[in-house]
């Protein structure tokens, strides 16, 4: 099933059903009015959205329409949990060599997360709003799960259940703002800024073979101004699974319907593979030269990140952002 939040003038916008391929939609208002609605009591109704989606794909529908992505949002605007983990290895090495920090002793035992702030997201297709060009922002490229209500101890062999959504973000990071903030022993905060999710939450089932063992299969694709960046495979370099990720994060409180958790950006040995953030790319450009070359982003600078399947199908729409100077309301 194939899920959306449409901008309705309110804060947590219209949930809709869209079809496998992106481009028709039905409100379900009748059903669940928001996303959060759904996620709240996914056992109950759950099976009537499987239902619209079903007759969505046999053919037209009473009230579908054609979807504008233009309105779509990050398919939960706001959630009760957003938390971010660093699932892939070769990721945490470089990023933390860039800042001249020493990985953690517990690197391959132990998952790395931190808590987002999550009363705030952006659109998938909005503006990346950036106050001073100084603060190094950058794109982080990452899959993303949502849970059901998942207990506190839940073993890592049963949280698998309660996965019931898949998303792609954009972690957008202010990467001269990080030093001083863990230098603090405090974590990450105003480095953090808002984040933004794919247009379309998808339920698993829907990935076939491409998920498995708690991984996506496929590569997560990032261009920067129009120019390919990276194409990273998603499964074999993911260190910890969501699985071992859901099991930290339960490990001492019960997570609540719609939390979202994050797999970190998604990064490759393979270097001829790319990057999904530009802090690892400019690592490797220091080991290799010796110096820093590609600048963090810049006004006008544009990211689009989008994951296919074997058969060229947009499986969660695409994130395109542009980052632009912040205005005051």
């Amino acid at each position: 099933m194939k899920l959306a939040t449409r901008d309705n003038g309110t804060r947590d916008g219209e949930l809709i059903v869209a079809s496998r391929d992106g481009s028709r939609g039905v409100a379900i208002s009748a059903i669940a009015p928001t996303l959060q609605a759904l996620l709240d009591d996914w056992a109950l109704l759950s099976p009537r959205a499987e239902a619209v989606y079903a007759e969505l794909n046999a053919g037209p529908v009473s009230g579908e329409f054609a979807i504008d992505m233009q309105s779509l949002r990050s398919p939960l605007p706001r959630a009760y949990g957003w938390i971010d983990g660093s699932a892939y290895i070769n990721h945490i090495v470089l990023v933390r060599k860039a800042r001249g920090a020493l990985p953690p002793a517990t690197l391959e035992t132990d998952p790395l997360v931190y808590q987002g702030g999550s009363d705030t997201f952006l659109d998938p297709r909005g503006d990346i709003p950036v106050q001073d060009l100084a603060h190094g922002p950058d794109f982080e490229s990452e899959i993303t799960v949502v849970t059901d209500d998942l207990p506190m101890g839940t073993s890592v062999d049963k949280v698998g259940e309660h996965i019931k959504l898949v998303m792609l973000c954009n972690d957008v990071t202010l990467r001269s703002l990080i030093p001083a903030e863990l230098a603090k022993s405090f974590g990450f905060y105003c480095s953090k800024p808002s984040t933004a999710f794919s247009p379309f939450a998808v339920t698993p089932d829907e990935f076939g073979d491409a998920w498995r063992g708690g991984r996506m299969h496929l590569p997560l694709r990032t261009w920067l101004n129009g120019e390919r960046f990276g194409d990273p495979e998603a499964g074999p370099d993911m260190h910890f699974s969501f699985h071992d990720l859901l099991a930290h994060a339960c490990k001492t409180r019960t997570l609540s319907a719609g939390t979202i958790v994050g797999s970190g950006t998604v990064s490759n040995t393979d270097r001829s593979r790319g990057s999904s953030c530009l802090a690892e790319q400019r690592m490797l450009e220091k080991i290799d030269s010796g110096e820093f070359v590609t600048p963090f982003l810049k006004y006008g600078d544009t990211v689009r990140i989008e994951m296919t399947n074997a058969d060229g199908d947009n499986l969660f729409g695409t994130i395109e952002q542009t980052v632009v100077p912040y205005e005051a309301p």
